[in-house]
């Protein structure tokens, strides 16, 4: 009978261990939003005094511990997500050591945001990669952009860092980060009915439940792993990943919108063969946020282009457009970009644009 028991219980455990290491994970890190507080001892007004003063994470630098709202030396600290914030002094740093399988995708999720006028940006880094985030254009007029980050874990554990690289900025100035959470990603595939990997958007970041604002992609050279897995974000500015709960998307749970003109595009290289035709269709809309007015997304696949217009009236609406296309190699790239430059009518400042979504490639049996 011990024996019997010994064996269910050693089965029980290994199916344990199976189980969980197939979820994958996802969610807040542990303090990732910053609301359990530092003990009153490790605290002077708002400058945190020791390495581990902020519960859950690590220190080095100048890093306060704040709210959002008016401060008393009459600055404003944008905190969108959530109460509490930390403000990061030239050089500083936080950071948190994550338990993840290696080679695995995952992507960092977090709100981050300015305090002045000057040039600022956020250094992230997964050794051993690291991007800088530019934080001066805003994407939204209440400072609460969202960003994510892309990396491949190169052990089982590795250290996330969030830091200030200005050297030269007001000491008094500073980005804040006010939540920050993970998700493992899936590694989409092409298919029999689609050549385009994660052609409708559905596999990418955490999407923060408070937030509305969307997810925010950064530009390759800012993130050498992309955090929307299968698609290249090949710009200057960022795109913005777009969810279901918060916006129209035309189908399922996410979809892309290109906010900066063509300063914002996405791309893709698919396996072709050479001389085929094949066929392209995808999905252009309005995410209804008030983005109005004459809309037109260009759409290009190997030597082919198609210019697709959309009359926005910020109600949600969205068609379905195609166009064909012949294969000059054995990889062709699909890219999208947005012709033109919109802001919300109900506020000039939050950039907006054209959704794209239902990303389709197909051949063409003749």
């Amino acid at each position: 009978m011990a024996k019997f028991v010994s064996i269910v219980l050693a089965f029980t455990l290994v199916c344990t261990c199976v189980f969980a290491t197939t979820i994958p994970l996802e969610g807040l890190l542990p303090n990732g939003n910053f609301e359990e507080p530092p003990k009153a001892t490790d605290i002077k007004k708002t400058v945190l005094l020791h390495k581990t003063a902020l519960p859950k994470w690590e220190i080095t630098g100048l890093v306060e511990y704040i709210h959002g709202g008016p401060q008393p030396d009459g600055m404003y600290f944008p905190v969108a997500n959530g109460v509490h914030a930390v403000k990061l002094g030239i050089e500083a740093t936080i950071s948190q050591t994550l338990a993840l399988k290696k080679g695995s995708l995952y992507t960092v999720t977090f709100g981050a945001s300015r305090t002045c006028g000057q040039q600022q940006a956020l250094r992230v880094s997964v050794p051993p990669y690291s991007g800088d985030l530019p934080l001066q254009t805003l994407y939204c007029s209440d400072g609460g952009d969202v960003y994510a980050y892309g990396f491949r874990a190169s052990s089982s554990n590795v250290k996330l860092t969030f830091s200030n690289p200005g050297a030269k900025e007001d000491p008094k100035c500073g980005p804040i980060i006010d939540v920050v959470a993970i998700k493992e990603l899936l590694p989409p595939k092409a298919t029999n009915h689609n050549l385009v990997k994660n052609g409708g958007f559905e596999e990418g970041p955490y999407a923060l439940s408070n937030s509305s604002n969307g997810v925010l992609l950064p530009p390759r050279q800012q993130d050498i792993t992309s955090p929307l897995p299968g698609w290249i974000i090949e710009s200057i500015k960022a795109v913005k990943l777009i969810d279901s709960k918060h916006f129209n998307v035309p189908n399922g749970f996410a979809a892309i919108e290109l906010l900066s003109g063509r300063e914002s595009a996405i791309a893709q290289i698919i396996r072709t063969i050479p001389n085929k035709l094949y066929k392209l269709t995808f999905a252009i809309g309005d995410a209804n946020n008030s983005c109005h007015g004459d809309m037109m997304v260009e759409a290009f696949a190997g030597r082919d282009t198609l210019k697709a217009p959309f009359k926005s009236e910020a109600k949600g609406k969205w068609k379905m457009v195609s166009m064909q296309f012949t294969a000059v190699s054995a990889r062709t790239r699909v890219s999208f970009y947005s012709s033109y430059y919109h802001t919300r009518v109900d506020d000039t400042v939050s950039l907006c644009g054209p959704v794209v979504d239902q990303v389709k490639v197909l051949s063409v049996r003749s």
